[in-house]
């Protein structure tokens, strides 16, 4: 479903720098994890990197404690590391940090508050120098009288650099003001775009607001020329269908370029993601032959429609860009594993290059580039490495390690992440990953199945950390891409996993079969682990073959479909909730809570009560109505987190707990 500097060098040398290889930038040797569980629980060490337009400094936003999170600054050229900003986590974080210019940032901080039973999100924008210095409220404040909450701080959508220290195009929220006969009062609401100068942060409109705006596209060279509109319907809900509008180059008249609809998390028509200035056309996806394709359209006022790249077996789902005009330069898609065709020629070489400079981790992916685009910020990794971040010198074919994401597991041997596909009931193939500790045979296992969030997600190969505590545990781990994901089509989404779930969760049981069939999985040591839609299916699963598996955790779950869809009630996106959910007997067959009496076997559950994709009432609900009807229930409940628990000592708990659990329920050594 879907909805942070250490206090000196030393300190961060300790904690989050890995042990290096020659040539890494301020490498030392981590700090010693006091368990298995705290090695895989901690944070990643990059939390969100990018690199300056002269591509010689790096803004890391890293973790600061438990659940805080710090901005850093490192000098390429000296490898010098700066604190620079840092920000308790509690409950005020830090989001992401780009850069302004050569000598500032601009920062997003988030924070979740509580509204009687509702959890709202809000984020602000701020920007500052390198330094840390002359920190200055970017977001446009509202005016005292204004009607509405200002949740959304804004987005920079193109970064316009002047002479009076770097503009940016940047959405705002304006909120209607009623004092009539004043002069700060206005009428004008909804969603609009301005020019704000993150030096001097004087702003001036350049498109005005509508209130059914709900987004913008530049050219990434200062120019707004696609513009997003969702009617509401007559009660005031966001409706399903979105307009998107168009301007011709140098014209001031919207005309309309495409239109969606959504019907249960399926969307039909053109979604424009970029714009190619030169070229004059926009880039984006559309349904063909049942799957997603990437097309670009003409923006001179014909409309003509080419297709780019596509796929008869996935979606191509991936638009790559680049530098600091979000350059298009290819198309990505998953099969086994995730594959990038470069459009670029001189890319698709270096991704070559790149690959024969690092053997062994298959995932290299373009994070962030100068404006030349002469220095690229690299990200690396595979199935057994969680992957490092290195600087490249296009001209000079120099490449550096930054830094790794995990060093707590240097030196850990992980476990390789194999494809597999298992028959369904019905006879279908369904894709999925195996991953079986290190050095195992394979045979007679205790084992997981583990089934992804979403529903409109997927798993694809690489490292989990998840899947890789428990085969260090001593599991085989199965994820099954189950009827109900993403990325093979329309007809495998059916009709989302919510509304399909017979077929989706009997998908997920199937995988446990297949464990058993193959040898892998002792019959009796058999268990289901799933977070968010994942906690879903293996609470459903429960439901619909009681006893299949023989334990069962649910991290933030959806337990009561009824329950979910009056979550939305009080919120703007409620017809689309409530679509997407469907009515019919469906809702009441596949909402665990209300199947209590069939769930025979223990059950696990974690949940955030700051959680705004799932309210931790539904495992409260869930738990209570278990242990009415005689049920084994623990819930174990994290306070000031929401949906992903991006807390260290939180998930270090979490892995405790759900092995001894495990241990227990399956009666293991």
């Amino acid at each position: 479903m879907g909805k942070r500097a250490f206090v000196g060098a030393l300190a961060l040398a300790a904690v989050v720098l890995a042990g290096g290889q020659a040539g890494a930038l301020g490498a030392a040797e981590p700090a010693v994890a006091t368990s298995v569980a705290a090695q895989f629980g901690a944070r990643e060490t990059i939390r969100q990197i990018s690199l300056s337009p002269n591509g010689k400094q790096i803004a890391i936003v890293a973790p600061l404690g438990e659940h805080g999170s710090q901005l850093m600054v490192l000098d390429a050229v000296s490898a010098k590391l700066s604190t620079v900003l840092t920000s308790a986590g509690d409950p005020t974080r830090l989001s992401y940090c780009q850069w302004s210019t050569d000598v500032r940032l601009v920062c997003s901080f988030s924070m979740i508050r509580k509204d009687g039973g509702d959890r709202i999100g809000f984020d602000r924008l701020v920007t500052l120098k390198a330094d840390g210095s002359d920190l200055k409220i970017l977001t446009a404040r509202p005016d005292m009288e204004a009607r509405g909450l200002l949740q959304d701080g804004g987005t920079i959508i193109d970064w316009v650099g002047d002479a009076e220290g770097g503009s940016a195009l940047m959405t705002r929220t304006f909120l209607r003001n009623d004092r009539t006969g004043s002069l700060t009062g206005s009428s004008d609401e909804g969603l609009g775009v301005e020019r704000v100068n993150t030096t001097t942060l004087k702003r001036q409109v350049v498109e005005r607001p509508r209130p059914a705006a709900v987004g913008y596209i530049s050219d990434g060279h200062g120019t707004v020329r696609i513009m997003a509109v969702r009617p509401r319907t007559n009660d005031g809900y966001m409706g399903a269908r979105v307009n998107y509008l168009y301007r011709k180059p140098n014209g001031r008249d919207w005309e309309q370029l495409s239109a969606t609809t959504s019907d249960g998390g399926t969307i039909e028509g053109f979604v424009p993601y970029a714009v190619d200035r030169d070229a004059n056309v926009a880039y984006g996806f559309d349904n063909k032959d049942g799957r997603t394709a990437l097309f670009k359209v003409a923006l001179d006022g014909t409309l003509k429609r080419d297709l780019v790249m596509a796929r008869p077996d996935v979606d191509v789902d991936g638009l790559i860009q680049i530098g600091r005009q979000h350059r298009v330069v290819g198309a990505s898609w998953a099969t086994e594993k995730r594959e990038t065709a470069f459009f670029d020629p001189a890319l698709a070489e270096l991704r070559l290059s790149i690959g024969r400079a690092l053997p062994g981790t298959p995932l290299v992916t373009v994070v962030d580039a100068s404006a030349d685009e002469n220095a690229l910020l690299l990200f690396a990794g595979s199935d057994v490495d969680p992957g490092r971040y290195y600087l490249l010198d296009r001209k000079t074919r120099h490449m550096e390690e930054v830094l790794p994401t995990r060093p707590q597991l240097a030196g850990m041997k992980l476990s390789t992440v194999k494809p597999v596909t298992f028959p369904a009931a019905d006879g279908t193939p369904i894709p999925g990953y195996l991953t079986l500790p290190a050095g195992s045979d394979g045979k007679g296992l205790p084992a997981i199945v583990m089934p992804h969030g979403g529903p409109g997600a997927r798993d694809e190969w690489g490292f989990d950390w998840l899947s890789q505590f428990f085969a260090a545990r001593g599991f085989a781990v199965l994820q099954p891409n189950f009827r109900g994901s993403t990325g093979y089509g329309s007809a495998w989404f059916q009709q989302n996993g919510f509304r399909s779930w017979k077929t989706a969760v009997g998908d997920v049981d199937d995988a446990g079969r297949w464990l058993v069939k193959q040898g892998i999985a002792a019959p009796s040591k058999l268990a289901i682990v799933g977070w968010s839609y994942g906690g879903y299916a293996a609470l459903q699963s429960a439901v619909m073959d009681p006893g299949l598996f023989k334990a069962v955790i649910a991290v933030a779950p959806v337990t009561d479909l009824e329950t979910l869809r009056a979550e939305a009630q009080g919120f703007t996106s409620f017809r689309l909730v409530d679509a997407f959910i469907g009515r019919g007997p469906h809702v009441r067959e596949g909402s665990p809570a209300r199947n209590v009496d069939r769930i025979k076997v223990p059950v696990l559950l974690f949940h955030g009560d700051m959680d705004q994709n799932v309210g931790i009432g539904e495992s409260r609900l869930m738990a209570d109505r278990l242990r009415d009807a005689g049920g084994k229930v623990e819930l174990v409940e994290f306070k000031g987190l929401d949906h992903q628990l991006d807390d260290s000592a939180a998930r270090t708990k979490m892995l405790d707990r759900s092995d001894n659990f495990l241990k227990t329920a399956l009666a293991l050594p």
